[in-house]
Parts: C-alpha cells; structure tokens; sequence
C-alpha cells in the first residue's frame, strides 16, 4: 500500500510538470530532482522514461475522468447531462486543474506526427473522450431533447473542437475571456438544435347542443 501511495504522489507531480513543460520533458533524471528522490529510487517505479510518461497520460486520463465526466453524470440524462459534461470541461479548464491547462491538448499537439506507444496512448485516452462526448449527443437525441437529424459524431467533433480552441486562447494567448466565450459558441451551437416544445394548449373544441 505504501509503495502504491508512493507511486500515485509521484504522478501526480509527473502530470503536472509534463502538462507544463510537455511529456517530452518527463524525464526519471528530472523528476528525481523534483521530488528529491535518487533516480534508481524511481526506477523501482518506473523502469524507463516511456514507461514514466505512459503511466503519466493514464494518471492524467483518471484525473480528467474525475473532474469532467463522473461529476456530469450526476445530472440527468439528454440534454442536461450533455451541458453539464460541456460546462465541466469548461470548468477544469478554468479552474487550472492541470496547471498547463488541458493536459491532452498539449499532449496531442506535442505527439500527433510522432507514432509510437506514447502516441498510441495519448489517442486512446483522447478517442474515450469524444465517444463519451458523442454518448451523450446520442441520449440527448433519443430523449427527445435535440432534433432527431442530429448528427452525433458530427457534434462531437465541433464540440471537441471548441473545447481545444478555448484551451489555446486562454493558455497561449492569455485571454482571459476565452471560456466565457467557448460557452456562449457551445450554448448557442446546441440551442440551435434544440427541439422546441410549445407551451401552448391544444385547442379543445367545444360540443354543441
């Protein structure tokens, strides 16, 4: 259990310098100095750097599934629970969850020409996202809540889209009202879509005598 606590206190610091100086930058040398461990120390740990970087983009796969997607599920299904899952990313961002912003924006763009495991990983992680992104457009659609030609994927990938456009507004550019404007671009997208209920009563004709 102690060697677990260890291994869990490690990444996440390991999450955080890399979402701040890229994966690329993880190194056992570099973490050692951080956390003032010797690095045979870390070894025991991690055997290499790809071994490091890899159990960092999980650390940081469960860490964005517990700050945006589980606190989501809380509310309730369609169309809520979509803007609930679209402000949480907002949220995370926002709040500096990862200290160098989105930590799989940066990871993507670092990795996306580089193939091999760390790639592949970094894909996977980002691929669960927007399927779980696309999950919950399909329930939106299927309670009724969004125009049933909705494209799900498609809205997905503009959402997604817009997600990673805030991200490099306010992280590169220092906007400060980035967010606030991904959320007016995400609301009015969805409100666009939005299956209008009328709230007024049919008519009851009246019977004759």
């Amino acid at each position: 259990m102690k060697g677990e606590r260890t291994r869990q206190s490690i990444l996440e610091r390991a999450v955080d310098i890399a979402s701040l100086e890229g994966l690329e930058g993880l190194t056992i040398g570099r973490l050692a100095k951080e956390l003032q461990m010797s690095k045979s120390g870390l070894f025991a740990h991690f055997g290499s750097k790809e071994d490091l970087q890899l159990a960092a983009i999980e650390s940081a796969r469960v860490r964005f599934v517990d700050e945006v997607l589980r606190p989501a599920l809380g509310a309730p299904r369609g169309y809520p629970r979509l803007m609930a899952i679209c402000r949480a990313w907002l949220n995370y961002v926002g709040r500096g969850v990862f200290p160098g912003g989105c930590f799989f924006a940066a990871a993507s763009f670092e990795f996306d020409g580089r193939p091999g495991a760390v790639r592949d990983a970094i894909a996977s992680a980002m691929d669960q996202w927007v399927i779980a992104l696309e999950k919950a457009v399909r329930l939106a659609k299927e309670e009724g809540h969004l125009d049933p030609r909705t494209d799900p994927a498609q809205i997905a990938f503009e959402l997604n889209a817009l997600f990673f456009g805030a991200n490099f507004a306010s992280q590169l550019r220092n906007d400060p009202s980035a967010i606030r404007r991904a959320e007016k671009a995400i609301e009015q997208r969805l409100e666009s879509l939005r299956v209008k209920r009328s709230r007024t009563r049919p008519h009851v004709r009246r019977k004759t005598a």
